[in-house]
């Protein structure tokens, strides 16, 4: 089973201040996939001050089709549309074609379908021209970091997607990243939010079993004592999985891929402080819920 969860972006939307008739929010039908391009595109609509009736002329799509795609209505849209309208809005095209791509194929739409509406955009589709400087340094710091963590609930090939997306989405939001109070911070919720999005899920809880396969503990078991180690690891993640998004981030971190303090404060871009805090707080929760061995050495030092 799987759930969505909708990338973070500002608490509301600009009010757009043109004649006519307010766009309409997006439809609750609308996939998270599809919501990750869709959003960050009407914040850029909505910023621009121009109207459906204005746009709609250098888009060659009807006002009526484009308030629909502005708001996910209707069949999906087809990329020639989508990179007209970019072009309209100053989006850069990689990070917006690899989010459309993908919600494409969520939607069920054939490879062939997506390079027939690729036809003639392909260099501008493919290229990554523009990228800004911090993006990209931003993705390389914590690029490893982020696949560990998405590795504890996706499987190898999703993970990558999950990372891939989240910078392609932090690329399209990067603006709104750079004017928060930490951008690192602002990064980590896109990252959570799109994990979780692809995430099995069983009682409204992301599923943690498949991290008990490659954990350090159960690595450094004598082939005698994995069987229990691993009876162990599952109740551990079962009781984990059940903590608040901040002190689930932070003792998947710690416990499971194995971080310092100081590297989980990094990924996190919340202080140290703040760290080993929910740490506590989730020990404690953990320790009153099941009996763990003592925490001593290992990957929490």
């Amino acid at each position: 089973m799987t759930t969505s969860f909708n990338a973070p972006g500002p608490a509301s939307e600009p009010v757009p201040v043109r004649p006519g008739r307010k766009l309409g929010p997006i439809a609750d039908t609308v996939s998270s996939s599809h919501r990750a391009w869709l959003e960050p595109t009407r914040r850029c609509y909505l910023a621009s001050g121009r109207t459906l009736s204005d746009l709609s002329l250098d888009v060659l799509l009807a006002k009526s089709k484009l308030s629909e795609l502005l708001r996910g209505v209707g069949h999906y849209p087809r990329w020639e549309v989508i990179h007209r309208l970019a072009g309209e809005l100053d989006i850069p095209g990689w990070p917006l074609y690899r989010l459309w791509k993908q919600a494409a194929m969520d939607a069920g739409k054939s490879r062939d379908w997506v390079d027939r509406s690729t036809e003639g955009t392909t260099a501008v589709a493919t290229a990554r021209s523009g990228q800004p400087l911090e993006h990209g340094a931003l993705c390389q710091m914590v690029g490893d970091g982020y696949l560990a963590y998405a590795g504890v609930f996706l499987p190898d090939d999703t993970r990558r997607i999950a990372v891939d997306d989240t910078f392609a989405i932090l690329w399209l939001c990067f603006d709104e990243a750079l004017a928060s109070a930490d951008i690192r911070r602002y990064a980590w919720n896109i990252l959570r939010a799109t994990v979780k999005a692809k995430a099995d899920y069983r009682d409204e809880r992301p599923v943690l079993a498949e991290a008990a396969f490659d954990t350090v503990a159960l690595r450094d078991a004598r082939p005698e004592e994995q069987p229990a180690q691993l009876a162990e690891s599952l109740e551990l993640f079962t009781a984990i999985s059940r903590l608040p998004d901040a002190q689930l981030d932070v003792m998947v971190l710690r416990r499971l891929c194995g971080f310092p303090p100081e590297h989980v404060s990094d990924l996190l871009g919340i202080p140290l402080a703040a760290v080993r805090s929910d740490e506590r707080h989730a020990n404690r929760f953990l320790d009153d819920t099941i009996e763990l061995p003592p925490r001593t050495g290992g990957p929490t030092p």
